[in-house]
Parts: C-alpha cells; sequence; structure tokens
C-alpha cells in the first residue's frame, strides 16, 4: 500500500522531477554545443534560460519552503514537538545556514505522515 503524501510533498517531488528532467536537458545541450563551439558565460546563460532549467529551479526552491513550512506547522501537533518546543525552532530557524541542513530538513519532511 503507498504512503498517503500530502500536497507540500506531491509538490516537491512533482518540482523535483521536473528539476531533474530540465537538468538532463540542459547537460545534453550543453555537450552538443560544446562540440561545435566553446561555451560562453553567454551561452551558459542562453541554455538554461531556453531549456527551462531556470524556472524549473525557482519552482523546486518554491516547493521546498513550501515544504519546510508544512513540516513545521504539522508537527506542532506533536507531543515530542512540545516537549522540545524551543530546540525544534531553532532548527527550522536556522534551516537555511547550510545546503546540507537544508537537505536534512527536506529528508526529514519527507518522512511525515
Amino acid at each position: 500500500m503507498k504512503p498517503i503524501l500530502s500536497k507540500a510533498q506531491l509538490d516537491y517531488m512533482k518540482a523535483k522531477n521536473q528539476f531533474e528532467n530540465r537538468a538532463k536537458v540542459l547537460e545534453k545541450e550543453i555537450t552538443a554545443k560544446r562540440a561545435t563551439q566553446e561555451i560562453t558565460q553567454e551561452a551558459m546563460e542562453e541554455l538554461v534560460q531556453t531549456t527551462g532549467f531556470h524556472d524549473a529551479y525557482n519552482d523546486l526552491i518554491l516547493a521546498e519552503n513550501a515544504l519546510i513550512d508544512w513540516s513545521h506547522s504539522t508537527i506542532k501537533h506533536e507531543k515530542t514537538y512540545r516537549e522540545n518546543r524551543e530546540a525544534i525552532d531553532a532548527m527550522y530557524e536556522n534551516v537555511n545556514s547550510s545546503p546540507e541542513k537544508r537537505q536534512e530538513m527536506i529528508q526529514l519532511s519527507m518522512k511525515i505522515r
């Protein structure tokens, strides 16, 4: 039986898949362009825009933020949260202090049922 996921979790999964797909397209375009010419900053910027990678990245960041916000509001009903409120709130406040902490919070948020 499949686990039931929240809208925030589903939106994150969709945005992550879209980002990964756009990244693959971007890689192919870079490889193809590199075969015929040098990749300049302008060429890279154009590829990022035309492949949809930039929009997919922005959508992923928005979905990650929504997922983190959702997880914070969801766990507020748990006994563990009430017992460790200050530490958990501090963890959420510092979620953007490093990419590793942010990724860990996203992974934990995806485990909430």
